[in-house]
């Protein structure tokens, strides 16, 4: 089981964090996503088969590309 912790300057709102959660939790592998408006980050638990690579991509897609 893997943690990371993404810096999103862009999450403004509660419609932002939903997308976020939904997109990001429909991925095989991801156990939970706790995305937050007020601290513009996005914690995420996975293990295989999902990636680091593949989150980052997704969250690309969905214009909520990382800043770290």
């Amino acid at each position: 089981m893997k943690t990371v912790i993404y810096n999103i300057p862009n999450i403004s709102c509660g419609h932002c964090v939903h997308t976020i959660t939904t997109e990001i939790s429909d991925l095989d592998g991801v156990q939970s996503v706790q995305a937050s408006a007020d601290t513009k980050t996005a914690v995420i638990v996975f293990d295989a088969p999902a990636t680091e690579e593949q989150i980052v991509s997704v969250l690309r897609e969905i214009n909520y590309a990382p800043a770290n």
